[in-house]
């Protein structure tokens, strides 16, 4: 049994299968973003996205894939020699994943897949013990044409051992969020769970890296007449409240969720999100 996996699940005091399934993958993703420092990759790339707000902000829903962007364009870029480094970090503690880079050069977002089975041999997992051959499954996606104008920052980290992950400042992953939130071609919980919380901590989006970003992809692609002011988007946001149906949303989230915060989407709805909104632009002072 890995001994210091098996302790860091053990502090999660999971209630149930889901959730330790949950747990189990997280710890997975942070040995992957040790491994990744091993390997040199933030010297490239910054972390982002939901995963990134779980494990360096504590946002409390669990989160299923790694995000991230260059931090300069980049074309050629190619997951193969990361996941060389990557692996080997695995193999030092004790797992076996498969780690596969599918080949996606002509594509702007770039996909890798860690594949294990071998965690469940290793540790007594209730959702191990019903399905010997489950695998879990993390996703790797890196953006190599982000946007311009995103901000950075930097956290340290420290399991399984120290190291330091280069990251999407809030307002810049902020910005990024309400992107998916206009422009993504199917409704995400996740979306909107995590939209409400960066308004409860106080934060506002990136707005240059935004415009950036609806410029680059989305229905306001290659509009170089857009302009993202304060009006524009309150507006925008506000009709994209009135068309989602909140019940079909809610089951999106609800897996990634302790019962106790999946409790909170009982007063998702138009009024709900509305209120999230009007405090967004009436607490925050724009420069």
């Amino acid at each position: 049994m890995n001994d210091i996996i098996q302790a860091r699940l053990s502090k999660y005091q999971v209630a149930n299968a889901v959730e330790e399934e949950n747990a189990t993958k997280e710890i997975i993703q942070e040995i992957a973003l040790y491994g990744l420092w091993r390997a040199k990759f933030f010297d490239v790339a910054v972390f982002q996205g939901g995963t990134s707000l779980r494990i360096l902000h504590k946002l409390p829903r669990f989160s299923e894939d790694l995000d991230f962007l260059l931090r300069e364009p980049d074309l050629k870029f190619d997951w193969a020699p990361y996941l060389k480094v990557l692996t080997a970090t695995f193999e030092e503690y004790g797992l076996n994943p498969e780690t596969v880079s599918k080949a996606q050069m002509d594509k702007r977002i770039r996909n890798a897949v860690i594949k294990d089975s071998s965690v469940a041999n290793q540790l007594d997992l209730s959702f191990g013990r019903s399905d010997a051959r489950k695998k879990l499954k993390i996703k790797l996606e890196i953006d190599v044409e982000p946007p311009a104008y995103s901000g950075e920052a930097f956290t340290f980290l420290d399991f399984p051992v120290d190291y330091e992950v280069r990251h999407q400042d809030l307002s810049s992953n902020f910005a990024l969020k309400i992107h998916a939130l206009l422009c993504r071609e199917y409704v995400k919980g996740r979306d909107w769970y995590d939209f409400a919380w960066y308004v409860a901590q106080g934060h506002f989006p990136n707005l240059p890296h935004l415009e950036a970003a609806l410029r680059q992809f989305g229905p306001w692609s290659g509009d170089e007449s857009l302009s993202i002011e304060k009006d524009w988007l309150e507006s925008t946001l506000a009709k994209r409240i009135k068309e989602i149906d909140w019940e079909n949303t809610k089951r999106d989230v609800l897996r990634f969720l302790r019962p106790v915060e999946a409790e909170s989407l009982s007063v998702w709805s138009d009024r709900f999100f509305e209120a999230k909104l009007s405090k967004l632009f009436s607490e925050v002072c724009l420069i």
